[in-house]
């Protein structure tokens, strides 16, 4: 792990800038002339990522053309998306607040109460923005639904209905929009019933399906022991917290590459949190060591959540030792 490699992928990044896009990666594909501008897959997650690494682009230039672009489009089902809609564009420029306003309030009853596309990003936005009074009333109404769902929110997403557990879905991403809104000791009040009854031990490790009854097929940052761990991991009691750890480290770097959302770089995240919060250096160094693992994955593949700049971020993290997760703790 070094600033060179990191330089490295910032570099490549600048020079496959094409206009105010990036080329879609196959592995992403199929992506829209919409996808493309985003937060989660387009352009604002790369303007985003490369604001933090010390790009020498205009990347104010280039997000205001991203979004006036968006613009020429027709609207999404979902504009208020945060990391798919036009949201996250707004929060980037800071070009229209009225306009971010009218979509944090048009999304606090989202029926998808998750991250991606629902009010819990919306809530971050509005926070991110200084909307206080509109965090608070979207806050409100998220743990109101908490209240009627009995523990776990229910997700409306396409024609499916379901009760995910991880931050990028579900219930994690969901009690992370919650924090300032409720207490911590509440929180933790919370969740931990909710955690334990899902969890699924093998010796000292443990970790969530995606969603109750599923497969315990996935260790990633968005479905698995690494989100829960990486979002909530301040919140967590000690055993999960070091068993939700271990068996991320066990998994070992993720095949599928150095993205944040299914890659190693996602996971790693948990491993520094648990640095920060246990201060066992051990965390510290298993930490760095998938930041290695990452940089060394580098799939040319130019998104914030898919992507090789995760890798970067992430091995600056380490090198910051700064725990926060990028968008969700740090928009």
């Amino acid at each position: 792990m070094s600033d060179e490699r990191i330089a490295a992928i910032v570099a490549e990044a600048e020079a496959a800038l094409a206009g105010v896009t990036w080329p879609s990666h196959e592995l992403d594909a199929p992506v829209t002339p919409q996808e493309e501008l985003t937060l989660y897959l387009g352009a604002a997650g790369m303007i985003w990522s490369l604001r933090r690494l010390g790009s020498s682009l205009d990347l104010d230039a280039i997000a205001a053309e991203a979004l006036r672009r968006f613009r020429t489009f027709q609207q999404p089902a979902t504009p208020a998306s945060l990391f798919a809609g036009e949201t996250g564009l707004l929060v980037l420029t800071r070009a229209d607040d009225d306009r971010l306003r009218e979509l944090v309030r048009s999304n606090e009853r989202c029926a998808t109460w998750e991250l991606l596309w629902g009010s819990p990003g919306t809530i971050l936005a509005a926070r991110a923005a200084g909307f206080d009074d509109e965090a608070r009333r979207s806050a409100r109404i998220l743990a109101g639904e908490w209240e009627r769902s009995g523990g776990l929110w229910t997700q409306d997403i396409g024609d499916r209905r379901r009760q995910f557990l991880g931050p990028a879905h579900g219930f994690a991403g969901n009690v992370h929009a919650l924090r300032g809104f409720l207490d911590d000791d509440e929180l933790r009040r919370r969740i931990e019933p909710v955690l334990r009854e899902h969890a699924v031990w093998d010796g000292d490790t443990v970790n969530w399906p995606p969603v109750p009854g599923y497969p315990l097929d996935r260790v990633q940052w968005c479905h698995g022991a690494p989100g829960i761990v990486a979002t909530l991991g301040d919140l967590l009691p000690e055993d999960l917290l070091l068993a939700g750890a271990e068996t991320t480290w066990r998994a070992g770097p993720l095949e599928k590459g150095p993205g944040l959302c299914h890659g190693t770089s996602g996971n790693g995240y948990a491993l520094l949190k648990t640095y920060v919060l246990t201060g066992d250096e051990l965390w510290l160094e298993r930490a760095r060591s998938f930041a290695d693992a990452a940089l060394s994955q580098q799939q040319h593949r130019h998104s914030l959540f898919t992507g090789d700049i995760g890798a970067a971020l992430f091995a600056q993290a380490c090198l910051d030792v700064d725990d926060r997760f990028p968008i969700l703790e740090m928009l």
